[in-house]
């Protein structure tokens, strides 16, 4: 009897033994950016692309389903954004890109945040962003948009920051904090470029 007992009692050690290493050698995770990452974050996920182009035309729609375009808002530096709500990075970073919007409240430049969820979510897309004033609600109800982008943006969140002249300047693929220094920087040296 004392036997089978020790035996069960050393089956369950190993068995733990066995689970403790597993957890200790895992890959470790970086956590994701959140608002208030240092600017190492911002500049490291900051693209540039030497042959950037102009927006593309592709459709989207606004509150109100009126359709639109990224050539509406030629004349005004533009940071677009596409997000969904089941897309976590994308709304632990709303905030920041309603605070950039909110900074520049007084100057030439949009955040066109464009969610890309379903027909069926777009409702509470709509009241999440009416929780993230002052930005404004704008739907790709097809989910074209990032394949249309030239490189197509690999997932979600991308955000394209177009000159005035509608033409990329930088994109960020992945969350980071528009509201922090580094962004702004990016901003005001696009501003600047007219």
């Amino acid at each position: 009897m004392w036997a089978l007992w020790g035996a069960a009692l050393l089956g369950v050690a190993a068995v733990l033994y066995i689970m403790a290493q597993a957890l200790t050698k895992q890959a470790p995770t970086a956590p994701s950016p959140a608002p208030g990452a240092s600017s190492a974050a911002f500049q490291s996920k900051l693209k540039v692309l030497p042959d950037a182009g102009p927006a593309p035309d592709l459709v989207f729609h606004d509150e109100a389903g009126k359709p639109r375009t990224l050539a509406d808002f030629k004349g005004k530096v533009v940071v677009m954004n596409i997000w969904a709500t089941w897309c976590a990075p994308c709304v632990i970073e709303m905030p920041t890109l309603a605070k950039l919007q909110a900074a520049y409240a007084d100057k030439p430049v949009e955040v066109v945040a464009i969610s890309i969820d379903s027909e069926s979510s777009a409702l509470k897309a709509k009241l999440f962003i009416a929780s993230n004033d002052p930005l404004k609600f704008y739907h790709d109800r097809n989910m074209k948009l990032p394949f249309a982008l030239k490189p197509a943006a690999p997932g979600a969140p991308t955000t394209v920051v177009y000159g005035a002249d509608g033409v990329e300047r930088g994109r960020v693929e992945g969350e980071v904090d528009w509201s922090g220094p580094d962004a702004r920087a990016l901003i005001d040296k696009v501003l600047a470029e007219g």
